[in-house]
């Protein structure tokens, strides 16, 4: 089993910045993806970024250019960066990962709220 503990959610007027972070903990097994997925309600939840261990990151377009995601190999930590938010980037974010293509997991989600 794996836990993954996200935080770092809130509100921010459009145009700011947020740092999410996502801790992994119990059989996390090297060779593994990490990701950040967001939801609205009414929708599916949709990929944002994700990461492999090798450093290797996809985006989703909406959020190219403006969304980092890293990872902390030593610490089981993913983070995401997010700059020039805008409204529509409001949703619930949450933290997953994919051990070894079979084992998938996710975090509880934490709140972005995009708002002046």
């Amino acid at each position: 089993q794996v836990q993954l503990v996200e935080s770092g959610g809130g509100l921010v007027q459009p145009g700011g910045s947020l740092r999410l972070s996502c801790a992994a903990s119990g059989d996390v097994d090297s060779l593994n993806t990490m990701g950040w997925h967001r939801q609205v309600p009414g929708k599916q939840r949709a990929l944002v970024a994700r990461i492999r261990s090798d450093g290797d990151t996809v985006y989703a377009n909406s959020v190219q250019g403006r969304f980092t995601i890293s990872r902390d190999n030593a610490k089981n930590m993913v983070y995401l960066q997010m700059s020039s938010l805008k409204p529509e980037d409001t949703a619930v974010y949450y933290c997953d990962i994919i051990i070894r293509g079979i084992w998938h997991y996710w975090g509880q989600g934490t709140q972005v709220t995009v708002s002046s």
